[in-house]
């Protein structure tokens, strides 16, 4: 439960907010107003604020015996980007002074409420103040179907202010629908089309508002669009536990509030400077050198997207704890990405690994140190946070991926208020990215949004609401995951049992063909996404199931999808190693491919497979099932052979190169036999001698692959008994 100051215009939609807030178990501490400068002027010229009939709002105060704070407007519309930057003189700074003085006078409220339902330009502004000022923005309206608000709460052509104007929204409701048939109205109201008075609601425990006497003033007669507003004259409040009234006429004579309630009008410019919050930079000066550690780093060669990976190598002895060990992994990609003329705007999705869960709030404190709003003014990179097997494998506490492109182009949602709609982020890190056709989505849990609480039910109840929470974000960018992901990779908490996991798979499964045949006739006609299930051993909140989707939203929707139109005999493929191509390769692969631009492939190596692959080059005296033989150096170099040459494969089939390569992991499982360093080896010699044989790809000093340690991976989320998995993402776009 947090304590809440509520963002009051006197409108239905920060009321009803409210009643929101305490239905999820909230408490309204304060209301929080914004007025004109001058007291006879109705509506100012805001993009932020509404203020008709801002003369009955001192009302509030007395209706539902809270306290009410008012700030006049002396600021106007000057930073008018959708991305809100300080600005001084702009009028979202009055309400940053505003609630500071709230803040000041009750510091127990942690909280700030309004009534946003589809503007992002108000949601920003209130998420870049309550940022500022540490608070958790609470938006229950945001981004809800609008005719069930306006059942709920019961300049737009065909609404008259002559003939609409006073008139209550329930009698109201049959002509706002029937106008948005004929016209495409905003229901509530959100196009800018009418404004509301709250007269009563169930939060004015102690009187209603009665209006005695308004007049309409015409701002506008156009017979196509008239304007209007409905300035009150005089009006009474009319008490519910006892029969006495208390009259004002036009605002002017506020007496009858005297000891009745708290009002305070906030006066000022600007906000102590100890009320902003902000990084601490001592933290980030301490933290920023790894002593003693040797990083290894990783890059993708391509010209357009790339890939840095990063890690402290063979660090068992060495590790100085997460802090230094994730500042010094930061560090090292912050070094590599101004050598490359880039920085953290460049970057469009990180993949944090932890060694240790529990110390989640430690690594958050460390990446914000490194990556913030400031740096990011085109939009902070989406997030996935996983914990690891790092230490088992000498690879340190923390190990980093990110995702880079050369442009600015990138398209980012970011929403932090708490809501019905999906999961906040209440952070540096995004919903989604969407960036040339390829949305990349934040690993998403079964929270329930406005609660931010795991939802009850077990690890299919939070499969089914992480599902729902990845379509929400999915909503946003007029695409859905049914039938436009090219990958989900599934994390499963290592608490699941192998029923409980089975369980994910087959929810994933149903909710995927569920929506499918919910929004196409031409079900048979969808390509399904590949799906990679990693076993885990903790996951943030302590949750069983993290779904991390990546979708294509193409420009044009005639693109063709192809996964196997290719006729292989068309190819050539170059025979570099010993490998004679089988059918049962195929068995190893899943592949999404739209043709000239998007090629993504796994491969599951098993055991099975792999005494098949290993078969060919075993000594005589060597059984392709004997155990003790599996995992050793030389059977690695022959798995690291296979799943270049199959990869190597796939790409020409497609007519893709290696410098199309975005993004390539190979995830191994701790239980394996050969070292995380020398499986590093392996697979860096196996690369080298690719490319002296196929002149196909470059190499540099550094490595373009990541070695990914799990407690298991595969394309089934039952066994996850893969000896590697493979998975490579290449582009064109």
């Amino acid at each position: 439960m947090m304590k809440v100051v509520g963002l009051i215009s006197g409108g239905k939609d920060s009321c009803y907010a409210m009643m929101k807030c305490i239905e999820y178990g909230h408490e309204i501490v304060a209301l929080a107003n914004l007025m004109p400068l001058d007291d006879s002027v109705d509506e100012l010229d805001s993009y932020m604020y509404q203020t008709v009939g801002h003369q009955i709002v001192l009302g509030y105060a007395k209706c539902t015996g809270l306290p009410l704070f008012r700030r006049r407007i002396q600021g106007s519309t000057r930073h008018q980007k959708l991305s809100y930057r300080m600005t001084e003189g702009d009028e979202v700074e009055d309400m940053l002074i505003l609630l500071s003085e709230v803040k000041r006078q009750i510091p127990s409220f942690t909280a700030v409420c309004s009534g946003a339902i589809a503007s992002d330009y108000q949601r920003l502004r209130v998420e870049s103040v309550c940022t500022r000022l540490g608070l958790v923005s609470l938006a229950y309206l945001w981004k809800q179907d609008q005719s069930l608000l306006l059942q709920d709460m019961v300049a737009a052509i065909g609404l008259n202010p002559a003939k609409h104007l006073g008139k209550e929204i329930a009698y109201m409701q049959p002509e706002l629908h029937r106008l948005k048939e004929l016209y495409g109205i905003n229901v509530c109201g959100e196009g800018g089309e009418y404004e509301t008075l709250t007269l009563d609601c169930p939060l004015f425990k102690n009187a209603r508002i009665v209006l005695d006497d308004f007049q309409v003033v015409l701002h506008s007669s156009d017979s196509i669009a008239p304007a209007g507003v409905l300035h009150p004259l005089a009006f009474h409040l009319e008490q519910k536990t006892v029969s006495t009234s208390f009259s004002c006429n036009n605002g002017t004579d506020d007496a009858w509030l005297d000891g009745m309630c708290s009002i305070c009008e906030v006066q000022g410019d600007c906000v102590p400077k100890h009320e902003i919050k902000c990084q601490s930079q001592d933290s980030v000066s301490e933290v920023n050198v790894v002593t003693e550690v040797k990083l290894q780093i990783s890059k993708t060669k391509r010209d357009g997207t790339f890939s840095i990976g990063c890690w402290i190598d063979n660090s068992c002895e060495t590790s100085e704890g997460l802090q230094k060990d994730l500042a010094g992994v930061l560090k090292k990609i912050e070094s590599q990405l101004i050598e490359d003329g880039f920085g953290w705007l460049n970057v469009l999705y990180i993949h944090l690994y932890i060694a240790d869960m529990n110390e989640f709030t430690l690594a958050n404190e460390t990446y914000v140190s490194f990556i913030t709003e400031e740096k990011c003014y085109l939009g902070v990179p989406s997030r996935s946070t996983i914990e690891l097997p790092l230490m088992q494998v000498c690879l340190g506490r923390a190990y980093i991926e990110v995702l880079v492109a050369n442009d600015q182009s990138k398209r980012v949602l970011h929403v932090q208020s708490i809501s019905c709609w999906a999961p906040s982020c209440i952070g540096p890190y995004s919903q989604a990215t969407l960036h040339k056709e390829i949305l990349y989505m934040a690993g998403q849990l079964g929270l329930d949004p406005p609660t931010m609480k795991l939802c009850s039910g077990g690890p299919s109840a939070e499969m089914e609401q992480a599902l729902e929470n990845c379509e929400a974000v999915a909503k946003n960018f007029n695409c859905s995951i049914a039938s436009s992901s090219i990958l989900f990779v599934i994390y499963c908490s290592a608490s699941l049992t192998s029923s409980q996991r089975r369980e994910i798979q087959e929810k994933h499964k149903a909710f995927i063909e569920q929506r499918r045949s919910s929004e196409s006739d031409h079900v048979s006609e969808l390509v399904d996404p590949i799906v990679l299930y990693v076993l885990s051993p903790n996951l943030p909140k302590s949750a069983l199931v993290e779904v991390k989707p990546i979708l294509y939203v193409p420009e044009d929707i005639e693109t063709e999808i192809e996964t196997d139109k290719q006729d292989p005999s068309c190819t050539t493929i170059p025979n570099y190693w010993d490998f004679d191509h089988s059918q049962w390769h195929d068995s190893c692969c899943q592949k999404y491919v739209v043709h000239g631009k998007i090629c993504a492939v796994a491969l599951s190596i098993m055991n099975q497979m792999a005494a098949k692959i290993c078969s060919e080059s075993l000594d005589a005296d060597k059984s392709p099932r004997d155990s003790q033989y599996f995992g050793t150096e030389k059977h690695m170099k022959r798995l690291a052979r296979f799943c270049i040459y199959l990869l190597d494969k796939i790409l020409l089939e497609n007519d893709f190169s290696w410098g199309d390569l975005t993004n390539l992991r190979f995830y191994f499982p701790t239980s394996l036999c050969v070292p995380a360093d020398t499986l590093f080896h392996i697979f860096t010699g196996a690369f080298i001698e690719f490319a002296k044989k196929s002149k196909r790809i470059e190499m540099d000093k550094e490595p373009i692959f990541n070695l990914i340690p799990v407690l298991g991976s595969g394309r089934c989320a039952v066994s996850m008994d893969d000896l590697i998995t493979c998975e490579l993402f290449a582009s064109k776009l």
